[in-house]
């Protein structure tokens, strides 16, 4: 049985993560912004699918190779720590917002589709998410590990389609919102910088051994 505390605590990271501009957010803006919400939309199908397939792919495969090669585990856990607090300071160094309008060509629905999933399976955020810090969560003493891991994963892909649709259905709004309003975007960077650089030290600090499934 998943408990609250960690449901919770996948539920923050994942907000924490999808709230950060990275290549989904500004993929799925870029498109709704110049091609309209049905393409934000149809893009976001494919980064649903992208979820999933990591998903499957963590629980099924990755638990298992980390199991039989401890060491590798361990180099991912510190490469994903070093990854988060990277992208820490960079939320708060950055200056480009993902909501300034750029102009692109008009794509095929399957096209959006397709460029959708593999901007989300080659997004490292993602990868980081799955391999290093969704695991952090599972404890082999409440349970089915598999269960655990599919659960929690699912409250990530939850929380980040959920946001992702808002942020394609409003994007031309937001847009509009921060061009006048650069100070909400200052505060934004130094809110996710911080969630981020405590990420990165609990991923980091964490003692815990990977599982088998």
């Amino acid at each position: 049985m998943v408990s609250y505390s960690a449901v919770l605590g996948v539920f923050a990271v994942a907000l924490a993560l999808v709230l950060t501009p990275g290549p989904n957010m500004i993929y799925l803006v870029s498109r709704s912004i110049s091609q309209g919400r049905r393409a934000g939309l149809v893009s976001l199908a494919g980064v649903a699918i992208g979820f999933l397939i990591y998903l499957t792919a963590t629980n099924l495969g990755l638990a298992a190779v980390f199991t039989a090669v401890p060491a590798l585990y361990t180099a991912v856990k510190l490469a994903g720590a070093a990854y988060l607090a990277w992208l820490a300071v960079q939320a708060v160094r950055g200056t480009v917002s993902a909501f300034e309008p750029t102009e692109l060509q008009q794509d095929s629905n399957r096209r959006l589709f397709t460029m959708g999933l593999v901007t989300n399976l080659l997004n490292p955020k993602i990868a980081i998410m799955y391999i290093s810090v969704i695991p952090q969560f599972v404890d082999p003493a409440a349970g089915h590990i598999l269960l655990q891991g599919f659960t929690l994963g699912g409250v990530q892909i939850a929380v980040a389609v959920a946001v992702n649709l808002a942020i394609v259905v409003l994007a031309g709004s937001i847009a509009q919102f921060l061009a006048v309003r650069p100070t909400w975007l200052r505060v934004q960077r130094y809110v996710m910088g911080t969630v981020l650089g405590l990420l990165a030290v609990r991923v980091a600090t964490d003692g815990g051994k990977p599982v088998p499934a």
